[in-house]
């Protein structure tokens, strides 16, 4: 099931976007065998809870050994993608690296995924998901205005600038190889996609539209029409009118239809109308605004937790959630009319599948037991 139905993967284990990227793959129908540590328990986070390992098969091999590295290049030479998320050069020190693969696999795809690059004075530091987003520029404009920056959620660099766009890079190379191209190296770093992810407001920022200052802008809490506002009973609303048809539907939700009113784009009146809309809101509970703009065209919504947004009536007509390994998780985005994709209600384990899959490359069950005794496989 799935458009990558046939297309297999050998993703070297590990954490976060690595794990999500391959994630992602496998809900769009590739076949994933992740080659984890020898000992290892692999991604201990996503192990335990299951989704970002879901549908994969797990193999455990220390690379290290001579006898270990073989046998993934092995699975190089039957496979049509490798994905990594080393720092830069520890594939080629592994001796798993591009220059390896390619020669053992013309039309591999190496899909690699580091904060900084492979390249630049950057290319051996650590970092996460802050650092990548501070020096990509978004972290700087996250914010109220007069306070230092919010940190956000690690949505922006490691899953929106990392996992995203390795995987877009590698459906592109895939794409390429069945037009009769090589095989090639898709170099996808973190600080790139956080800061390709900027592209519309860089536009904004050059034609002075967007203020470095935050929170003074459009879009990032300096309008009061676009922002976030508590509730009597210290829950949130989400408000987004910029059109001037919602942002009527909006005042006449607030009961302020019939004022006299600041025109809706004077930036003087803006910081004034949210102090009102704060003492509006403040009124009701949530669940009392959500009801009175439920079937107005405002732009307002509840803002709701992870634990909530499941049971949500849009969610539930879409059935966007699902329960597997005891959790539960979104369902895979997009959909696809023609060739559905169905996530895999199971994980293995660190391992778990190794006797299969190297029975696949047709070893025997003899040197397979070799293998494990040796601390070649686990």
């Amino acid at each position: 099931m799935g458009p990558l139905q046939g297309v297999r993967v050998i993703e070297l284990a590990g954490i976060g976007p690595t794990p999500f990227a391959g994630m992602m793959l496998s809900d769009l129908g590739a076949e994933v065998i992740r080659i984890d540590r020898v000992g290892g328990s692999g991604n201990p986070v996503a192990s335990s809870s299951g989704p970002m390992e879901r549908g994969k098969r797990a193999i455990a091999v220390d690379l290290k050994s001579p006898e270990g590295r073989e046998l993934v290049l092995d699975l190089v030479a039957s496979a049509d993608v490798v994905l990594e998320g080393f720092r830069a050069g520890v594939a080629e020190r592994l001796g798993v690296g591009p220059a390896e693969c390619l020669s053992r696999n013309p039309n591999i795809v190496f899909g690699r995924m580091t904060g900084w690059g492979q390249q630049g004075p950057m290319a051996q530091r650590a970092g996460h998901d802050i650092n990548y987003i501070s020096l990509a520029g978004p972290l700087a404009h996250i914010g109220r205005h007069g306070q230092k920056p919010t940190v956000p959620l690690n949505l922006i660099g490691d899953f929106g600038g990392g996992s995203m766009f390795v995987v877009l890079g590698i459906v592109s190379a895939l794409y390429a190889v069945k037009a009769g191209g090589p095989g090639q190296v898709v170099d996808a770093a973190m600080v790139d996609g956080a800061a390709y992810l900027l592209s519309p407001l860089y536009t904004a920022h050059a034609s002075g539209f967007w203020s470095d200052e935050r929170a003074t802008n459009l879009l990032d809490s300096g309008a009061h029409f676009y922002d976030v506002y508590e509730t009597a009973d210290g829950g949130f609303m989400a408000v987004g009118a910029i059109e001037p048809q919602f942002y009527v539907e909006l005042l006449d939700g607030l009961g302020l239809g019939d004022e006299e009113l600041p025109k809706q784009m004077d930036r003087s009146a803006w910081p004034s109308m949210a102090q009102r809309f704060d003492a509006i809101f403040a009124t009701r509970t949530r669940d009392e605004w959500t009801e009175i703009f439920k079937d107005r065209d405002a732009c307002v919504s509840p803002v709701l937790t992870m634990g909530e947004a499941p049971s949500h009536e849009q969610a539930v007509r879409r059935e966007a959630f699902f329960t597997a390994c005891d959790v539960v998780q979104p369902r895979p985005a997009p959909r696809f009319s023609a060739t559905p994709a169905e996530p895999c209600e199971t994980s293995d384990h660190a391992g778990e599948s190794t006797e299969a899959v190297l029975a696949e490359l047709g070893l025997d069950a003899t040197t397979i037991a070799g293998l494990r005794a040796s601390g070649v496989v686990g």
